[in-house]
């Protein structure tokens, strides 16, 4: 006899098991794709940004589908750094990456990045051209400075751009990566590099709506970096006569500091171009910008097409801005909006389109967590940054009050380290101490009683200071009350001289600790809290070795002319040394 109940049981269990399946392969549909493009030296001089003069369609109808970030910037205006922290969501102090020829392995070995995590999440992670760095035109067709934990494929496109280096019209005769450089090419896109990777994006865009695969699929263009590639087309879209130029002038330079100024004549070909080749220049930048915007309009088509874009987040950026004759400079490798500051606009499913301009401070470094967090994915605990998905899925646009960037300058003698801190008002550098003489003292902008005495008497220091490598520094022991802005008016007011005077603000357990261990400024507190305020009327004397020298009573002018005194002798002693 037929056991009816044991057979509908079976019946049952065969019913869930294949609605099971279904389900599944129902939530894998459902998983958001990542599409993540990158330009190379990609500055915001964008139509989406308010740039009338430069061609760029494609992108600025994608800024149009999503938000369009204004204050975005990168935590290290040069290619490897930059991509390094983008791509493991770390600051550059913490991947140790802060110059070019570095794999990703040699200082983080164990890191995860954005593609290995979409790994371990069974996507599809693909690379098509320059993510990490790559010397840009050298390494071409190669994988130059690839990690290969994070790709499951990649492809190394090699165009014609690349095969006919030898035409290029250069302001030197030696060619290297950063040589000024310019071609009107003959042939069509799909004939240059970012043109071949532009096709095969599209073709792995194809193949992964045929086979229902989930993918982190990241285009990389090596454009508009150095030389300035595109076919004529392109620069028939411009007049170079038309270009407006900035002035070369070095005036200035005296007013900053050594490394800031070294930052911007790093490149001494470079140096008061004439004004002609300024304009053919500017023009090849805004040229290649829109064979780039071109590329990236053609795989944004096939997202559509192929229906992908119904649950794909689409990321857009570049590792850097770039000057274009700003402050006499031309390229990245400075601390000035014009290299930090980079486009970034996200788009996708679930993601609002926002007609204007998000002008919070973002840094690139939050890209990990927003990824990580639009797509449902655990961020790994080492991660830094924010997540910005409150800001691209309702109307919260704070997330940050800052953004913070970072520089390394050569040069033959020192070595300078800089740090910017970008609000969406004002841009705050500081600039290290490395090898200088400095005076520093604490207090706070609304202190009623010794701090405008002591601040009077740093004016006086300031005013008396022959040597421009001895400084200043103030630290607040105010950080919440003294915020950036709040010390950017407070330094305008008292007539500070930022060149040589720095007012720095900062985390409160790092500013005391500094106080009490290092500069040995504290004074005892009754009550034995931890982090209780520090009112001190010391100005300490720092030698160039980082050595203390002397303490001085910051509210006696007797003490300033005795400290006048004694950084001449230190001064003397390195000059006899």
């Amino acid at each position: 006899m037929v056991n009816i109940n044991k057979i509908f049981f079976f019946s049952l269990i065969y019913f869930l098991s294949i609605n099971h399946v279904n389900a599944n392969k129902e939530t894998d549909k459902k998983k958001l794709n990542v599409l993540f493009i990158i330009a190379d030296d990609l500055n915001c001089d964008i139509g989406a940004y308010g740039d009338e003069n430069v061609q760029t369609p494609n992108i600025d109808k994608l800024a149009k589908e999503g938000v369009l970030f204004g204050n975005a910037h990168v935590q290290y205006p040069l290619c490897g750094p930059s991509r390094a922290s983008l791509m493991t969501g770390l600051y550059p102090d913490q991947t140790k990456s802060k110059e070019l020829r570095l794999y990703l392995r040699q200082t983080v070995p164990d890191v995860v990045t954005i593609g290995q995590r979409f790994k371990e999440e069974k996507y599809n992670s693909v690379r098509v051209g320059k993510i990490y760095h790559y010397h840009n035109p050298r390494d071409i067709g190669t994988s130059g400075h690839d990690d290969h934990f994070t790709w499951d494929q990649t492809v190394n496109p090699y165009g014609r751009d690349k095969v006919e280096e030898y035409k290029l019209n250069k302001v030197k005769k030696d060619f290297d990566g950063a040589t000024l450089s310019w071609l009107e090419a003959e042939g069509s896109d799909e004939e240059q590099t970012d043109g071949i990777g532009a096709m095969a994006t599209i073709e792995y865009l194809d193949k992964f709506a045929k086979n229902k695969e989930n993918f982190f699929l990241a285009f990389g263009l090596y454009r508009p970096h150095i030389p300035f590639v595109a076919p004529k087309k392109y620069f028939d879209m411009y007049e170079a006569e038309q270009m407006e130029v900035p002035d070369n002038g070095d005036e200035f330079l005296e007013s900053i500091s050594k490394p800031a100024a070294k930052s911007l004549r790093a490149r001494k070909e470079q140096i008061n171009l004439d004004h002609q080749t300024r304009k053919i220049v500017k023009e090849a930048y805004y040229a290649t910008t829109s064979f780039v915007d071109a590329q990236i309009g053609k795989v944004l088509d096939k997202l559509k097409e192929t229906g992908l874009d119904k649950n794909t987040i689409v990321v857009f950026t570049s590792d850097h801005g770039y000057h274009l004759g700003e402050k006499g400079h031309w390229q990245k490798q400075t601390l000035y909006d014009r290299a930090t500051k980079v486009p970034l606009i996200i788009s996708g499913p679930g993601i609002k389109s926002n007609k204007k301009i998000l002008n919070s401070p973002v840094e690139l470094v939050d890209l990990y967590k927003t990824i990580m967090d639009l797509t449902g994915i655990d961020v790994p605990k080492f991660v830094q940054g924010y997540s910005l998905k409150e800001s691209l899925v309702s109307d919260k646009e704070v997330v940050r009050k800052s953004a913070l960037s970072e520089l390394r300058v050569y040069s033959e003698k020192e070595l300078g380290q800089g740090y910017s801190i970008k609000t969406n008002r004002y841009r705050l550098i500081e600039w290290d101490y490395k090898n200088k003489i400095y005076v520093a003292d604490f207090f706070f902008t609304t202190c009623p009683d010794i701090c405008p005495i002591m601040t009077g008497n740093m004016l006086y220091l300031q005013e008396n200071l022959k040597d421009t490598n001895v400084m200043l520094a103030s630290f607040s022991v105010t950080p919440k009350i003294d915020t950036v802005e709040v010390l950017k008016e407070y330094s305008t007011l008292k007539g500070v001289d930022d060149a040589r005077w720095n007012l720095m603000t900062g985390d409160k357990k790092q500013i005391y600790d500094l106080a009490r261990k290092s500069y040995l400024v504290a004074k005892a507190i009754p009550d034995g809290k931890n982090h209780g305020m520090i009112h001190t009327e010391n100005f300490v004397l720092v030698d160039r070795d980082k050595r203390i020298r002397g303490y001085y009573d910051g509210t006696n002018i007797e003490d300033m002319d005795k400290l006048l005194d004694d950084i001449q002798i230190l001064i003397k002693s390195y000059e006899n040394s």
